[in-house]
């Protein structure tokens, strides 16, 4: 499971790895749940049939998705990272999941501990090849009830990784081993685009080979 990571704050980078651009300045570097960062959705009128209208957007939102039922933000502490195994039927998701809500959470590390030495060592998580993360997530709205503003949200995707050679190193011993989805670059848009039922092609495992411990970044 995935609490902690540092987002894609670079405006080239997202340009360059993620196609979108116009992002926010004051936005946190590294980010807990309940902190607001940046993600990729696709765009509200992508299928208007307009050339000028982007395919995807880059929006901001709360790390720990807040269902529109939530009397208060408080459940982003528990909502941060969604099983795939479970996302359509868990009360907090269901309703995103059907929506066919995808996101990409753009991310230049995640953090994860490492409980190999005995205690858990906060371990910061890169690509091998440099590159930034697009992790698979679902978002949505939520309207806060005091002023009627809407705050957006979003969740990152889980797989088992019980048998996955790097991060099965990482969490409690006794626990399950869970990870990230990781979506390769030519999914992007694939992911975006899909429904309920193609999406589930995209829920695997990222190759062990192209993950790596960021000793000296």
């Amino acid at each position: 499971m995935c609490s902690h990571y540092d987002p894609v704050l670079n405006a080239q980078k997202l340009k360059q790895h993620f196609g979108v651009d116009d992002l926010p300045p004051g936005l946190k570097p590294s980010l807990w749940p309940t902190y607001v960062g940046p993600f990729l959705r696709k765009h509200e009128h992508a299928d208007v049939g307009d050339e000028a209208v982007p395919f995807k957007e880059l929006m901001v939102g709360s790390f720990g998705l807040i269902p529109h039922w939530a009397k208060d933000t408080k459940i982003a502490r528990q909502t941060y990272n969604a099983r795939s195994e479970t996302v359509h039927e868990k009360p907090a998701f269901r309703d995103s999941w059907r929506l066919n809500r995808h996101c990409i959470i753009p991310a230049e590390a995640i953090f994860e501990p490492d409980w190999r030495s005995g205690k858990g060592v906060a371990t910061r998580i890169v690509r091998t090849d440099g590159k930034p993360m697009g992790i698979a997530g679902i978002w949505t709205g939520w309207k806060n009830p005091a002023n009627g503003e809407i705050l957006r949200s979003f969740s990152m995707l889980t797989v088992n990784a019980d048998d996955h050679s790097f991060m099965r190193n990482f969490h409690k011993p006794d626990d399950e081993k869970r990870m990230v989805v990781i979506l390769h670059e030519d999914e992007y848009d694939g992911w975006l685009n899909s429904t309920a039922e193609d999406a589930r092609h995209y829920l695997r495992q990222y190759p062990a080979d192209g993950m790596r411990v960021a000793v000296h970044d």
